[in-house]
């Protein structure tokens, strides 16, 4: 197969198709005049790797779990990776958390500026600052 058709088959583009491939994800024979030849079990695989993509992990973990894959067996060390870079997202939703939470309170004081959150509306702040509030 082609690398349209598999692209057409997968729904992702070409240029992923070579992506994958440089990034060690997705094997590609060649003919003799260079052209990329995928066999039918490459559609599932770019639908995996697709998968695992949406699931937040980076292409270098990928490549250390397909062996894995390929193999149908989850290893200890497949598991252990599995679950350090699902800790990676939950440390990464904790900090998003409080960033959005601390982005919510400076909404809140633009909204509703205090004297002590805001220079200009305090006793004797200059008159043209304090009118510009």
């Amino acid at each position: 197969m082609r690398i349209g058709d598999v692209a057409a088959r997968a729904g992702v583009s070409p240029r992923a198709l070579r992506y994958y491939e440089e990034q060690g994800l997705l094997p590609a024979d060649r003919t003799g005049s260079g052209q990329r030849v995928y066999d039918e079990a490459a559609v599932e695989r770019v639908q995996l790797i697709q998968q695992l993509f949406a699931a937040g992990l980076a292409s270098r973990t990928i490549v250390e779990l397909l062996p894995c894959v390929d193999a149908g067996v989850a290893t200890h060390e497949s598991l252990a990776l599995l679950r350090r870079e699902r800790d990676r997202i939950t440390a990464s939703i904790a900090e998003l958390t409080a960033a959005r939470a601390e982005l919510d309170r400076v909404i809140d004081v633009s909204l509703h500026p205090t004297p002590e959150h805001c220079p200009a509306l305090r006793d004797g702040a200059p008159a043209s600052v304090a009118s510009a509030a």
